[in-house]
């Protein structure tokens, strides 16, 4: 059914991410399908990673551990750096499921309130624009 599933991460926040990694890995073994982590940094400095290389080597050993706590065969980590992720978030997932030729988005989101009704949320922006299935889990 599915080919490659796809699965934003924010280093940041991972422990608001466990519902939408574990339907992931679940998916994944159901269909026998590779995943791929994506996490999407800026250059400079911040309260996740000094610079790029450094949140490049996070998000790789994410996508390691992912593989093992859920007994994954095929797992990819890719890191996306962008002059402003609080602006160019959106795109750069749309490009990087592309790019990693992934055929579902699985990603989590929140629940909406008074702001999601003046300014869309990032899962809601994917799944608006992107060309393939997003499954988002909140």
């Amino acid at each position: 059914m599915y080919t490659k599933i796809m699965v934003p991460v924010d280093l940041g926040h991972i422990d608001r991410l466990e519902k939408a990694l574990k339907t992931a890995a679940d998916m994944a073994k159901l269909y026998d399908v590779p995943v791929c982590y994506v996490g999407v940094s800026s250059s400079v400095p911040s309260n996740i990673a000094h610079g790029s290389a450094e949140f490049t080597s996070m998000v790789t050993a994410f996508g390691q551990e992912q593989a093992q706590k859920y007994g994954l065969s095929d797992v990819t980590a890719t890191a996306y750096i962008c002059p402003d992720p609080s602006v160019d978030l959106d795109d750069v997932l749309i490009k990087a499921a592309v790019e990693n030729n992934a055929d579902l988005i699985v990603m989590a989101s929140h629940v909406p309130g008074l702001a999601d009704h003046i300014f869309a949320s990032n899962a809601g922006y994917v799944a608006s624009y992107s060309k393939i299935s997003v499954l988002v889990v909140r």
